[in-house]
């Protein structure tokens, strides 16, 4: 598997969260634009967001709980050159379910739909952590 396959889906990724930070950006400037929140308060008080805000906000940090294993599994992949097929494949369905989350989370904010994009890709994290475990531990010695 090429090195371009195995880091695509981690570019998409990494754009994924850069569109959540800028969704977050524009609905907090709309929050302040509106007078809705005041300056002093959000410095100190996360709550003080309106919901819409708040609910990106959530989905910004969202970007940085499951997502950060993915980035080490494939870093380590990469380095113990354990990526195949099968783990591009696991890859871009762990980066779909992300996208489904945050599109989820930052418009209908159904939170069984939101469940249900987050369990997916908890699956698919964890199988892709197990076959690399065991590819791992069952391989002859790395160099």
């Amino acid at each position: 598997m090429t090195v371009t396959a195995i880091l695509l889906p981690v570019l998409a990724q990494v754009a994924l969260t850069f569109v959540v930070l800028i969704r977050l950006g524009l609905a907090r400037l709309a929050a302040i634009r509106e007078g809705g929140v005041a300056r002093e308060r959000v410095a100190i008080d996360e709550t003080a967001w309106p919901p819409r805000a708040r609910q990106a906000g959530n989905c910004f940090r969202n970007q940085f709980e499951l997502p950060v294993l993915f980035y080490v599994l494939v870093a380590l992949a990469l380095l113990t050159r354990q990526a195949d097929g099968l783990f591009v494949l696991l890859s871009w369905l762990f980066v779909l379910s992300r996208a489904a989350h945050a599109l989820v989370h930052v418009t209908v904010n159904d939170v069984a739909w939101r469940f249900a994009a987050f369990a997916i890709g908890a699956i698919v994290l964890l199988i892709m952590w197990v076959i690399f475990a065991l590819a791992i531990l069952f391989a002859p010695a790395l160099l």
